[in-house]
């Protein structure tokens, strides 16, 4: 069996607002979290209290992808800049 070639290139990735985009659904894990917390009894009374851990990983882990993806946008901008400079 051949290995599968692609006949055109990739296209570039799409970049937008990556910090907002990880942010807002971090906030939406963590009032998730906050909105089923109220119903702890019922959800362990019927098997279901992963879902409430499931929304409090979700926000922690948000909060990695907020350090992350800032540090990302920071190291492009000052790659930016590098080559702005260099340009001159």
């Amino acid at each position: 069996m051949t290995k599968w070639t692609p006949k055109h290139e990739a296209p570039e990735p799409l970049e937008g607002p990556v910090v907002a985009t990880i942010t807002g659904g971090t906030i939406v894990w963590f009032v998730l979290f906050l909105v089923q917390l109220p119903f702890y009894g019922w959800f362990d009374d019927h098997g279901h209290l992963w879902w409430l851990w499931t929304c409090l990983a979700g926000g922690a882990l948000g909060l990695l992808g907020i350090w992350y993806v800032r540090k990302r946008d920071a190291a492009i901008k000052r790659d930016a800049a590098l080559k702005a400079a260099t340009a001159n």
